[in-house]
């Protein structure tokens, strides 16, 4: 456990940095793709961006966590749901130009009138890259005895298929049947706070279900991401730890 340990802190030190205007460098990793170098950029919580292909891809982009005038303009911005950590009107305003497509859930919709809904279940399309809308919802966490903190049907995850890598960023949500039904998956994003998505025991239920290569624990809060560690550590599913509180 503790050589276990000592390499993913060496990811985290070994991880490159992309620029975010003057000062501000966020950490990266890179991956091969059959299209290309595919760089994930992590930027705080639940937000990210890639590089693909000539293209820039924003999740969830949120001006609280960086300042989105100094950032690339995005040819594709997906949005997983309606919350204020996750949807901000001003950073997609910041990052999008004619050519930008914008991808959310109807419950996105108030507060991003251009975006293209995708439902539960849907895949379109973009760039040559395959999107898949999956399910996000609470099971089990519950704002009140009847609401839970994410109903179903108003959030999505994605799954985007970049040549020959699939990546799945899951979006606010608990260890769903959709979640583990997932095949072929490289690379997760999954969340771990709570009260509002999952514990680490969830996580890697979820985790030891569909099986990724590369697993992010997200949007993580005060969680103690080591648990994760340890409850993974008898599989070959590598879990990075990077600063997405």
């Amino acid at each position: 456990m503790i050589v276990k340990a000592m390499i993913l802190a060496a990811c985290v030190m070994l991880a490159g940095s992309a620029p975010a205007g003057p000062g501000r460098q966020f950490p990266s990793d890179s991956f091969t793709t059959s299209l290309g170098e595919l760089e994930i950029v992590f930027i705080a919580h639940g937000t990210l961006y890639f590089r693909v292909a000539g293209r820039v891809i924003h999740i969830d982009p949120v001006g609280r966590y960086a300042d989105y005038t100094d950032l690339p303009d995005a040819d594709l911005i997906l949005v997983t749901h309606e919350h204020g950590d996750h949807l901000d009107p001003d950073a997609i305003a910041a990052i999008s130009d004619e050519g930008t497509r914008l991808i959310c859930s109807a419950a996105c919709r108030d507060d991003a009138p251009d975006g293209i809904v995708m439902a539960n279940g849907d895949t379109r399309e973009e760039f040559g890259l395959t999107i898949e809308a999956v399910p996000a919802y609470n099971i089990v966490h519950m704002r009140s005895a009847d609401q839970p903190f994410h109903p179903r049907g108003r959030g999505n995850g994605y799954v985007l298929t970049i040549g020959d890598t699939r990546v799945y960023v899951a979006g606010d949500t608990e260890n769903t049947p959709e979640m583990k039904a997932l095949k072929d998956i490289d690379i997760a994003f999954l969340p771990m706070n709570l009260p509002y998505t999952m514990t680490p025991e969830m996580v890697a239920d979820a985790a030891r279900a569909f099986h990724p290569r590369i697993l992010y624990p997200y949007h993580y809060g005060n969680t103690d991401t080591g648990e994760l560690v340890e409850l993974l550590a008898d599989t070959d599913i590598e879990v990075r730890i990077r600063d997405l509180k």
